[in-house]
């Protein structure tokens, strides 16, 4: 296992003392709730527990696959910037890495976006007060999200670029469309020249089905879209500092008051395709902005009675259904397919909900899902410390052994080992016993034959009545002698923590360090050839991964790579260390601290920067650390 060590200084960067392990934040945010809600009913009846599974054993006999799935994992991260703010850029957090380097390790790479609604006003600006990379101001909107403008610094994307010298980051960014009569491509120009390489693409415009809603143009139409983009092509087109031309990502509508069928009859894939990276929308299941930004109204929604919504493989399908027809165009087109944003609810999520093992179950259904419809990537959304599915450091308790990692992180994780690196991945809903919403399954085949099997079970009955028997089966006495299944289990679709992905586990709250602890626990099933049959217990609830035949990538638990960590400067919370390693270690002796990169102008040129010739106490990547809070990741 190689290990990279870390010097952490100051590590409770915002001038507070804490007054110990068990000290709790000052006012309780809702990414710090503690609501558990109560899972669904036993089904009455019950469900059928013991159903065979028939699959084929290549893609000639299996009909509806989807597309092979490129590498980066599925699961990716979308960062609002308007949060980032919410912690310093003078840190580097070693559970952000180690957590990176888990995801990195199963997918090879990792896809994150920054922007969101707030990179629409987006302005680039020398300097700011304190020598700080971001900053807001009041942007004047009229949207749900009351969106500030976000002012950066060329250090942002020197930020990024460190990021992915030390791990294998790939960058979205958004260009501004608040003014389409003056495009500001500061952005796009920058992007290119620090970032090379590991800037996949630029998006152009974010949700425009809602810019006349927004009051962001007086009147809009699709047409006014596609005329927009062509005008946009124009600037890039004379524009001799933004020499990639084809990086665009569009149209990225919310499937509010248009659907992507309305911008696709415009004639934008044929027009457009050559200067387009991707194909982009995006959409979330629910949304809980009347809790959040209007709270006088009284229209608050009950998490407890939408639990069950989400506990059902219909809520995948029903999401999924309206992009199959676009899932098929990008295909046709050879362009990628991303859902650029989404998360269980719009504004924030649902307190019980959107932090819970159920949600970590529902979040693997819709990513098979998408990834069944063609999808390339879906990128989990992040907000602020005042939404439920992420959180960002509202307190001075960050210090690198004391984060929290959620649920949902673990889907992201899975999925990643799902798909693997080969790039050949495709999957199918198989629909099984009768087709119950209760309990999905998908196969999972790698360079044409049937690698993998995903099963689950949304049901809560600590009983054991309701475990699942499912009897796999392929044609012709083909089943293995054994298999060998990967189980995320938990007590309770409501649970929030004693989570485990093969027996291991992140911790509990406050324990994280972004390490997987305990022995992985792959659980080998004998199969009866006689009967043509594995049959694969599934707990309730639950979820299994059935590796068919690959045995090594069975095994992958903690990433071999690993940053450790040492602590200086603070009186609490601290490591002691000697001096002398101190004064040497990754480059804090003064007399050879200029010889290493930071995140200053002129220390990384294009993607130059390696291994870990890089100064951590500049070179901490918010973003990232953001983007892991997107899927539930806490940091205390």
């Amino acid at each position: 296992m190689a290990e990279a060590a870390v010097t952490v200084y100051g590590q409770i960067p915002f001038g507070q003392t804490a007054t110990g392990a068990a000290a709790q934040p000052t006012r309780v945010v809702n990414a710090f709730n503690d609501t558990v809600l109560n899972p669904p009913p036993i089904p009455n009846p019950p469900l059928p527990t013991a159903f065979p599974l028939a699959l084929q054993r290549d893609v000639a006999s299996t009909p509806g696959l989807s597309t092979p799935h490129v590498g980066g994992g599925f699961f990716g991260f979308s960062i609002e910037m308007s949060v980032i703010n919410q912690v310093r850029t003078t840190h580097l957090y070693v559970p952000f890495l180690n957590l990176l380097s888990n995801l990195a390790e199963r997918a090879g790479s990792v896809v994150i976006r920054l922007g969101g609604n707030t990179q629409e006003f987006a302005t680039l600006v020398p300097e700011l007060p304190d020598g700080r990379t971001f900053g807001k101001e009041d942007s004047g909107t009229t949207q749900t999200t009351r969106t500030p403008a976000v002012l950066y610094t060329v250090d942002m994307f020197y930020m990024m670029s460190n990021i992915s010298a030390m791990l294998p980051v790939k960058w979205f960014l958004g260009i501004p469309f608040n003014d389409s009569t003056t495009w500001r491509l500061q952005i796009a120009e920058n992007a290119q020249r620090i970032l090379g390489d590991n800037l996949l693409g630029l998006q152009a415009g974010n949700e425009p089905d809602f810019y006349q809603q927004f009051g962001r143009r007086t009147e809009y139409s699709p047409q006014a879209y596609f005329t927009e983009i062509g005008q946009l092509i124009q600037t890039i087109d004379a524009n001799p500092n933004i020499p990639v031309k084809n990086k665009l990502v569009g149209p990225s509508v919310a499937t509010g008051p248009w659907t992507p069928e309305v911008v696709w009859e415009t004639g934008f894939i044929d027009t457009y395709k050559d200067r387009l990276y991707a194909l982009s929308v995006e959409h979330y299941p629910d949304n809980n902005c009347d809790a959040i930004f209007r709270p006088e109204l009284g229209r608050n929604k009950d998490p407890q009675e939408l639990f069950p919504g989400y506990l059902t493989h219909a809520s995948a399908v029903d999401l999924v259904r309206p992009y199959l027809n676009s899932g098929n165009l990008a295909v046709a087109a050879q362009k990628p397919l991303i859902m650029f944003e989404t998360n269980t609810a719009s504004c924030g999520g649902f307190q019980g909900i959107s932090d819970s093992y159920g949600a970590a179950l529902w979040a693997l259904d819709y990513g098979y899902q998408m990834a069944y419809g063609n999808f390339t990537h879906a990128l989990l959304h992040v907000g602020g410390q005042n939404v439920f599915y992420n959180v960002t450091p509202p307190t001075n308790m960050s210090t690198f052994n004391q984060w929290t990692v959620g649920a949902i992180f673990y889907s992201t994780m899975i999925l990643a080992e799902t798909f693997g690196q080969s790039n050949t991945a495709r999957i199918v809903d198989l629909n099984p016993n009768q087709g119950n919403p209760l309990t999905p399954a998908y196969g999972i085949y790698e360079r044409d034959v049937l690698s993998k099997v995903a099963l689950f079970n949304f049901v809560t009955d600590p009983s054991g009545n309701s475990d699942l028997k499912v009897a796999i089966s392929i044609p012709n006495a083909g089943v293995p002698g054994s298999v060998r299944v990967k189980y995320l289990e938990a007590a309770s679709v409501s649970q929030k923590f004693n989570i485990t992905w093969a027996g291991q586990t992140f911790g509990n709250r406050f324990e994280v360090d972004g390490r997987l602890r305990g022995d992985v626990n792959v659980v080998e099933i004998t199969c009866d050839r006689t009967a043509n049959a594995c049959v694969i217990p599934v707990k309730a609830p639950g979820f299994a991964l059935v590796f068919m035949d690959s045995a090594a990538a069975a095994s992958v638990g903690q990433a071999s790579h690993t940053f450790a960590t040492t602590a200086f400067t603070r009186l609490h919370n601290t490591v002691s260390v000697a001096s002398q390693v101190l004064e040497t270690s990754n480059g804090h002796n003064a007399t050879n601290r200029k010889k290493y990169g930071s995140s200053s102008k002129g220390s990384v040129v294009g993607n130059d920067a390696t291994g870990l010739t890089l100064s951590p106490v500049v070179a901490h990547g918010v973003a990232v650390l953001i983007a892991f809070a997107a899927a539930g990741v806490m940091l205390r």
